[in-house]
């Protein structure tokens, strides 16, 4: 294992984050905020020279990054931007408790949008602002960004993206994981800007379109009214409706765009079967509160919203759908585990593996009716292959095994089974708002808490890159 990368790299991320960190001293200023403006000045000062100091200390020849030093890299990184992210929030007074605040920045940078705030309105314009624009830096994931912009990286980085990018299979646009990264970064960011303009063409000020677009964009959902979306006019819960769908889309499909290459993007079985979901889901859930709703118009796009954003697992929100029927509820439920496409800043199981779930499934009856057949199975054009089913089917178990661990610890905070499990199935899952009519987090005890964190971390991270790192023998050298 190459220590001295990965801590060099701990070391750029550190740098990094105290530049990110100007934006909202900026903000602070902006809107008079002095005590704020400090304690994220501070904080940006502190960073940043942890991060020279152990740059200075890690210098190496050897700038391989091997498969588990990828890992080990994306796993130590969002641990160590939550720990700093969350210093601003205490110093300022906005969130007192350190470890409310590290879920808070958890909650961001995982673009989960969970939140132990029950008054998010009494917080400061910057720390608003940094709440939700940690989910646009964790959308693409900030990893990505440090290989767009910093010339050191090699091609054996492709170990970092595929650790930090959502899917089962993650891979080169280009043959430069460098040029990949910066494709990825313009799309994210041209996207971001649009949504932004519309927005704000549909009244809501620049702050506000800012931080709403950020928490689009990242599929995150950190909003900054007690109510989310819902006072909100119609147009601008259409426009958060639509860019939620958009960024729940593989962004290998934009690039294909780009080149023109419209029919191979528009073949898409994945993105097929994500507009088949939504659709579907938008016209049942429809039927079924039309008799709630004021109207028809209203039903449809509280459908449509509330639908978007649990399958592109951003948790924005229009209504209380904790007061729909139990139908609606179990098709939200069960967007909440769907999740959007490989290769998008959604989070879930992603549509991708419950594709080729299915089309597994289906191969193994064929085997059992017909023994000596051969049954090959494509996706997205191309034949899947024995490990990539192997993956996608160690994927699950383990997935299937953290809910079930995440939701026995917490369940020593006695919220009732429902609570728990959907807000269990929330975390790991990226996704924010759960039910059982509790509106936020902060009633549940410290302990419960720090393992709702790293349930975000894992879901997040797609549970790999936490094992091996916290695996002894990654640290062992060969």
């Amino acid at each position: 294992m190459n220590k001295k990368m990965v801590f060099r790299t701990i070391g750029r991320l550190l740098q990094i984050t105290a530049v990110l960190l100007i934006v909202p001293v900026i903000v602070a200023l902006i809107y008079g905020e002095i005590k704020q403006a400090f304690a994220f000045g501070v904080t940006a000062l502190g960073s940043l020279l942890m991060g020279v100091i152990i740059s200075c200390f890690t210098k190496t020849k050897n700038k391989v990054i091997y498969a588990r030093d990828g890992f080990a890299i994306t796993a130590l990184a969002w641990i160590g931007m939550a720990l700093v992210g969350a210093i601003p929030f205490v110093l300022s007074g906005d969130i007192p408790s350190y470890i409310d605040a590290f879920f808070e920045t958890v909650s961001g940078f995982t673009t989960t949008g969970a939140s132990i705030l029950e008054n998010v309105e009494a917080l400061s314009h910057s720390a608003l602002f940094w709440r939700s624009f940690t989910h646009w830096i964790g959308g693409m994931g900030v990893l990505v960004f440090i290989m767009a912009i910093i010339p050191n990286f090699t091609d054996r980085s492709i170990h970092i993206m595929r650790a930090e990018m959502p899917g089962p299979i993650v891979g080169k646009l280009v043959p430069r994981v460098k040029d990949t990264a910066k494709i990825l970064y313009l799309i994210y960011i041209v996207l971001t800007v649009v949504e932004a303009v519309l927005l704000l063409c549909g009244g809501m000020s620049i702050f506000d379109s800012l931080v709403h677009t950020f928490g689009t964009a990242g599929t995150g959902g950190f909003g900054i009214r007690n109510d989310s979306i819902a006072s909100y006019s119609p147009y601008c819960q259409w426009v958060i409706t639509i860019f939620m769908l958009i960024f729940g889309i593989n962004f290998n499909l934009f690039y294909l765009i780009l080149m023109k290459k419209f029919t191979t993007a528009i073949k898409s079985g994945e993105l097929w079967t994500y507009i088949i979901i939504v659709v579907a889901s938008t016209g049942f859930i429809t039927a079924n509160i039309l008799s709630l709703a004021n109207n028809f118009s209203d039903a449809v796009r509280d459908s449509a919203f509330q639908v978007s954003s649990f399958i592109t697992t951003t948790g924005y929100a229009t209504t209380d759908f904790n007061a729909w029927p139990d139908f609606s509820k179990a098709i939200l439920l069960i967007l909440m585990f769907i999740g959007g496409c490989a290769g998008s800043t959604a989070g879930g199981i992603k549509v991708a593996r419950v594709v080729m779930l299915f089309k597994n499934i289906r191969r193994e009856v064929k085997k059992l009716i017909h023994k000596r057949s051969v049954n090959a199975v494509h996706f997205e054009g191309k034949s899947v292959d024995e490990a990539t089913f192997s993956g996608v089917n160690t994927y699950l178990a383990i997935y299937i095994i953290c809910i079930l661990a995440v939701f026995l610890l917490v369940s020593f905070d006695s919220f009732g089974f429902e609570t728990n499990f959907t807000a269990t199935v929330s975390c790991v899952n990226n996704i924010g708002p759960f039910f059982g009519g509790m509106s936020s987090f902060a009633e549940y005890s410290s302990f419960s808490k720090i393992i709702f964190s790293f349930a975000m971390l894992f879901g997040r991270l797609e549970i790999f890159p936490m094992i091996i790192m916290l695996s002894p023998r990654t640290w062992v050298k060969k």
